[in-house]
């Protein structure tokens, strides 16, 4: 086993692979870093498009380049911002 470094915020969730927050249930989904600086850079860029967030960045103990032992949140994960859910389907209304 070796250990990688992970992004979870303040209610729990860890930042995915698929540039959202997940709860942790599935290892597989949880976006993971070797280097420190990588992870630091990341929650940067999270936390600079939303002001509420209270991060931290976690070493780990990984199998695979999975995480392992996670702690599932219990808390719901946020719904997606109407904004980028347009952005994604590009069914913006506006044009």
């Amino acid at each position: 086993m070796s250990g990688v470094f992970i992004i979870r915020n303040q209610l729990g969730h860890y930042w995915g692979k698929s540039g959202s927050w997940v709860k942790g249930g599935r290892a597989g989904q949880v976006a993971c870093w070797t280097h420190k600086d990588e992870a630091v850079n990341t929650l940067f860029e999270i936390g600079s498009g939303n002001t509420d967030l209270r991060g931290e960045i976690l070493l780990v103990e990984a199998d695979n380049d999975h995480p392992t032992n996670l702690e599932i949140s219990k808390h719901p994960l946020p719904k997606p911002d109407t904004v980028d859910e347009l952005e994604n389907n590009g069914d913006d209304p506006h044009v």
